[in-house]
Formats: structure tokens, sequence, C-alpha cells
């Protein structure tokens, strides 16, 4: 079955932001990892469809299509780029779906702007203490910057990086479309890191009042930030899946998108 896929532009504080709206049904905003884009769902899009889910798609700026700040951003600017997005669209109110630096923006914006929001959904919250966001921000920085090389081994030099980040991998298109999004990202593509590691994520959690699900899998390399939010926040809906990686959206595209229908419905 062929579904209506609208993709567009809007302006906002960094530029253009690229989004697209895939199908029709329930109105799902979906915020992806870093590096990554709205691409890290594309498995997942035509099986939402079928499910009655709208998705709202969006590259937060400085990865996929979005231009990208010069400047060091916060989570509350990125999380003001995805409101432009929805009243830019003319939505009265919508579903969030955020995954790892996606979930501290769609959290966020449930401070901001409940009165937009139905539902949300916070898929690996990165709820980490500050020796823990310190080491991965470390690992981060250590690793090796993408140097162009006549012999195109920058690339294999990429490949490995993303293996190294990505323990328990087993799916090959998952990892090629992960890498096709780094290549992607601009040369700022630790922005969204630092912001997600910068923000009072246990605060922000501890405020939102719309219904909320978190949304895991036992193979997440942040598996236990989860497990964390859930201890926090015990009336929050909670729902795990086993194995995988963060790449789970391209590992179990249809468990994963029958856990976020059966939420919103």
């Amino acid at each position: 079955m062929q579904h209506n896929v609208k993709k567009a532009y809007i302006s906002s504080q960094y530029g253009q932001v690229h989004f697209q709206i895939y199908g029709d049904g329930l109105p799902l905003i979906l915020c992806h990892q870093s590096p990554s884009s709205l691409e890290m769902f594309n498995s997942a899009y035509p099986v939402l469809a079928a499910l009655g889910i709208q998705s709202i798609g969006i590259d937060t700026p400085g990865y996929g299509q979005s231009d990208g700040p010069n400047n060091q951003p916060k989570i509350l600017n990125y999380a003001q780029c995805v409101i432009d997005v929805i009243t830019s669209t003319g939505y009265d109110k919508v579903s969030l779906l955020g995954h790892h630096t996606g979930a501290c923006i769609v959290a966020e914006l449930a401070l901001l702007r409940p009165d937009l929001i139905n539902k949300i959904i916070l898929n690996g919250p990165p709820l980490l203490t500050q020796d823990e966001k310190q080491t991965m921000l470390q690992m981060i920085e250590n690793a090796p910057s993408l140097t162009l090389k006549k012999d195109g081994s920058h690339l294999l030099e990429l490949w490995n990086k993303r293996i190294k980040f990505t323990p328990g991998w087993t799916n090959l298109d998952a990892m090629q479309n992960g890498i096709t999004q780094m290549l992607r990202a601009d040369e700022n593509d630790i922005f969204g890191f630092k912001a997600a590691f910068d923000q009072d994520l246990e605060s922000v959690l501890l405020q939102i009042e719309n219904p909320t699900m978190i949304l895991t899998n036992t193979g997440d390399d942040i598996y236990f930030a989860a497990l964390r939010a859930k201890e926090l926040r015990p009336d929050f809906m909670f729902k795990e899946l086993k194995n995988g990686t963060h790449d789970i959206v391209d590992e179990q595209p249809q468990e994963w998108s029958k856990c976020i229908a059966d939420f919103l419905k």
C-alpha cells in the first residue's frame, strides 16, 4: 500500500529545518538520536502508517537536511525548533517520541508547551550521572575525526568507529543506514551529545504531567538509564523489547511500532 509522504522545510532560529509527514492518522512527532536524522525511522514509517499513525519525522538542526547552528545549542533550543514545526503545520495537538537525544528534546518540549501534546514516548531516555556523561563524552571526543583520504580508507575508519559504539550489532542494513546519517551530519555533529549531557533530565522528567511511556530494549547501550527513569517515574508506562541495540527501529520495526500504536490508541 502506498502512503502519502510530504517533505518540507520551515524557517527557525538556526535556518531551515527539514521534516517529513508520512501517512495519515494520529499525529506523532519523531525526534532522532545523535548523530542521526529522521531516516533512522525509515523502517517504521510504513508500519506506523498501517497502524493508523501519521509520523512527522524531524531532522534536528545540524543533522540530516536541516541547517546547523554555529554555536553550541541547548536542548531548549532544539525543542523550540520542534515547536516551530508543530505550529507551522497547524496541528492542534500531537504526540511525541524521542530516541536518546530525541528523548531529551521531547521531554523539554513537554514543559514548554504541554498544551500542544497528547502523549509522550521516551525511547531510551539518557538519565545518566555526571560521571557517566563525562565518560561518554570523552569517548566521543577521543574518537578519530573523519579525515578524507584518497584511497577511501576514511570510510572504513568511520565504519569501525560506529561498530565500536554499537556493541552486539547484527543488522547490516541498520549499520549502513547509521553510517549514511553520520556522513550527512555537519562538522559540529557533537552538538547534539553536548546538549543532551548539559540538560538536567531528572528535573525535567519529574515535571512532566502528560501521559508518558518509557520505551527501551534490553540490548540498548543505555538500557540501565531507562530503568532509572522507570524508578524515578513509576507512574509512567514502561515497555521493553528484548535484545537489539540503539538501532532497534531497524532491527524490530514491527514490534517497536506496535508498542507505540498500542500506547497512543
